[in-house]
Order: structure tokens, then sequence, then C-alpha cells
């Protein structure tokens, strides 16, 4: 069933609550979403929150500000999205593992620089290839086209490393123009990208001390598994592994396996 919660910036976050009501502590999870899903959208993270439950792990699968059942007017700051992450992690029990996928990954761990309570980040396949000045230049590109109302444009400039076919499927899908209708979404991404590459990730993680998992599926994309290696290099308290995935998913068994395990201390 949804639920809802009112962050302290005003915005309405919609949620599904996944396992037992009172959990150990830190036997939580609340899953960050990268750019476009939502929980309608996304059922590979909906069996993942399901299949930690069997496990007796607490899990929230939301809706990202401007997408779903959590709208939001006007631009939606990282600061709005760092206090919907908040209200999730009060919401399922006052601290949390977060989970990350993709730029998500980037909006996790500014979270847990903000001082959020944080009980360890697992990051799934974290873009972090670029340049601080590489990552910026694309960004207010991104932003520039945002602003001046071209949404089509700005999502195109959003996905501009990424596959072709990604875009040639969603035309062929019909589904573009739900993709765009949410491009505001991706600001927080675009500016959380921007906060980790503009310092060696050393000093990003270093200060954050929790522990850190940068995992990658057994079929990925070129530099994707360089980047957890780099992560885990960087962490007090790092790994890097791979765990059952392709196409930028992650398998949802072997997934929850892992993360039971990891909210576990292991």
């Amino acid at each position: 069933m949804t639920e809802f919660a009112t962050t302290t910036l005003g915005d309405t976050v919609a949620f599904d609550r996944h396992g037992p009501s009172e959990r150990s502590a830190g036997l939580a999870v609340v899953f960050v979403a990268g750019a476009g899903p939502h929980r309608a959208g996304d059922p590979i993270t909906t069996a993942t929150a399901a299949l930690l439950a069997d496990r007796g792990v607490a899990s929230i699968v939301h809706d990202r500000l401007g997408r779903n059942e959590s709208p939001a007017d006007g631009v939606i700051t990282l600061e709005r999205e760092l206090a919907a992450v908040a209200a999730m992690i009060t919401a399922v029990g006052g601290s949390a593992v977060l989970c990350g996928h993709s730029s998500g990954c980037a909006i996790a761990i500014e979270a847990a620089r903000a001082g959020l309570p944080v009980t360890g980040l697992v990051l799934w396949e974290a873009p972090f290839m670029h340049s601080g000045d590489e990552t910026r230049e694309w960004i207010d590109e991104f932003e520039r086209r945002l602003d001046a109302g071209d949404r089509d444009g700005a999502q195109r400039q959003y996905m501009k490393d990424m596959p072709a076919e990604f875009i040639d499927r969603a035309q062929e899908d019909g589904i573009w123009p739900a993709v765009i209708a949410q491009v505001e979404s991706l600001r927080p991404d675009g500016r959380a990208l921007v906060a980790v590459a503009a310092e060696p990730l050393t000093s990003i993680l270093g200060p954050v001390g929790v522990p850190v998992l940068a995992v990658v599926g057994t079929e990925t994309f070129p530099g994707m598994a360089e980047a957890a290696e780099a992560i885990a290099a960087a962490a007090d308290d790092g790994r890097a592994e791979r765990v059952t995935g392709a196409h930028h998913s992650w398998d949802p068994e072997t997934m929850a396996e892992r993360l039971a395990l990891f909210v576990g201390g292991s």
C-alpha cells in the first residue's frame, strides 16, 4: 500500500514499505533510484525489497521528487532531494543503509556527507568515470537547456554518454514523452554528480565514516568496474564486488542476499 511522507521542505514523497515494522538497529535499506525510474516502472527494485523482507530486513522504495506519485513544482534542487531521502530514513526507523543505483549513488553519497543517519552505502554501477571539469560542463549544458524550456534537448544532453539504443528503445516503445515529462527530476542527479566529481574520491568518501560496497554486474558497461574499484580504494572501509546482473541492472535474488549480508555487517 502506498504511503506518503512530507519532507522538512514541504514536499510529499510516495513510498512503499517492505519488511518488518519493528526492526533491529541498522537492519534497514532505503533505495535511491538513479535517472528515470519510479516504483511503478521498476519491478526489479520492488522484487529486491520483497526478498529483503523475507530475510528480515526492512526497506523503502520511493518515487523520487518529480516522478509518479511524488509531484514537485518548480526547480527540484539537490537539497530538496536530500530532504526526501531523510524523510525515507525516518519512515524506515531512523537510520538505514542507502542503496544507490547509477546516479542515485551520488545522491546517496551526498546524503551521507550531509550528516543524515546513514549506516552504510551500497553503490550499484556508480557512473564516476569523468573528471570534475567534464562533469560540470555536461551538467551545466543540461541545466541551460532545461532552464530554456528545451526539455527534449535537456534529456538528450543528460543521456549523451549512454548507449544510443536507450533513446531509440524509448521512442519505439512510445514512452519518450513520459521520459521527457520528468526531466526536471534529473537536476539533483546532475548536481550530486558534480559535487562528487569536484574533489578526489578520498576527500569525498574518507570523512563519511561508514562501510561502502561498490557493486557492478557480471555484465556491465566500460568503466564501471574501474569506478567501483576506485570507490572501494577511496573509502576507509570499502570493497568492490560483482553481483549477477546486466544492462545496468541487478538480479533481485542475488542482490537481496548481498544487501542482507551487508546490513548485517558482513
